[in-house]
């Protein structure tokens, strides 16, 4: 029997998911913040400002409407930015049913608070329902999810149970889904790739060689590892779908948007210039500013975040920033 779901965000990631449960038969509502989105799905089925190419099933609902989408829902998933969340989710928080599993596929932390996802949603909806909260992550590109290509994902919830249903719901032929106990790990994974990814375009962009990618990815991988650890997520969890898979992901593939950031950086322009020039901003670009500030509130070195950090918000040139991460103290790798 169909399930009904609620998607909140009509971005390529929201579309993406709600493509792949309506393809599957499942009632799904998609909330549109913006009119332009709203009209071209209503209009057309297709999604043209985040995907282009791809037709909507007819069981797709698409709404502006906050409270359709959440109200009298199975499953609710929230796909809008991390800036954003707690102010969408506030206003309808109250209509969110208590039985209703609420699945988080934004990468955070939250802007200020610093707090990750899991915690914001507690601070909405309260700890006593933090069993039926889950995130997913992993390696995907939503333009390849939504023409279904195979893929495989991680949905971290701390009941087991929980993860399992929404496993299920979500599991087609194409887009393989594995649980996880690891909410802060398979969320932490997702952030911290994205400045990585920003470095990794810099680097191809400046011509440094596959070799330079390559430590890039490793020693990234080293500090997401470090940072997630101290904040209880377990190592293994970095090696698997949520940490290295979707690292090497954003790292190389032509459709990350934070990659390439950094390969525009690498040509000389400037994040002003970047900014202007898109209406998808990359994640990333936020994240830098995050993942310091809560490295250093948590006494954790990160000495490629805190490099890209000195290039986006401190005009640091990108091969001052490479000589300076070359030339650090000598140390063992596992340090």
């Amino acid at each position: 029997m169909p399930s009904d779901i609620g998607v909140v965000g009509a971005g390529g990631w929201g579309t993406a998911l709600a493509k792949v449960l309506a393809d599957k038969g499942e009632r799904v509502t998609l909330w549109c913040h913006g009119a332009d989105s709203f009209r071209e799905i209503v209009g057309t089925r297709v999604n043209r400002s985040y995907l282009p190419e791809i037709l909507l099933p007819t069981n797709i609902k698409a709404t502006q409407s906050l409270d359709e989408t959440v109200s009298d829902k199975h499953l609710v998933i929230c796909a809008v930015p991390s800036h954003v969340v707690r102010e969408v989710f506030a206003q309808v928080a109250s209509s969110v049913a208590a039985e209703t599993m609420i699945l988080c596929g934004t990468k955070g932390p939250e802007e200020g608070s610093l707090k990750t996802m899991g915690e914001l949603l507690s601070d909405l909806f309260g700890t006593a329902r933090q069993a039926r909260h889950a995130f997913l992550s992993g390696p995907t590109f939503a333009i390849e999810v939504a023409r279904q290509l195979p893929a495989a994902v991680t949905v971290a919830a701390r009941d087991e149970q929980v993860a399992r249903s929404i496993q299920q719901i979500l599991s087609t032929q194409n887009l393989r889904v594995y649980t996880s106990s690891d909410v802060i790990g398979v969320q932490m994974g997702g952030v911290v790739k994205n400045v990585i990814a920003i470095a990794a375009g810099i680097s191809d962009g400046l011509n440094l060689g596959q070799n330079s990618r390559a430590a890039l990815i490793t020693r990234g991988l080293a500090e997401i590892t470090r940072l997630a650890v101290l904040m209880g997520a377990d190592p293994l969890t970095l090696a698997g779908l949520p940490g290295l898979g979707d690292l090497i992901l954003t790292c190389t593939g032509d459709l990350s948007r934070n990659r390439a950031v950094g390969l525009q950086i690498a040509s000389g322009k400037s994040l002003q210039e970047i900014i202007a020039s898109t209406r998808a901003v990359a994640e990333g670009v936020r994240n830098t500013r995050s993942v310091r500030m809560l490295a250093e509130r948590l006494g954790v070195d990160l000495p490629i975040v805190e490099q890209m950090h000195q290039v986006l918000y401190s005009r640091k040139t990108p091969a001052d920033a490479v000589r300076d991460l070359m030339l650090r103290s000598l140390k063992p790798e596992a340090g």
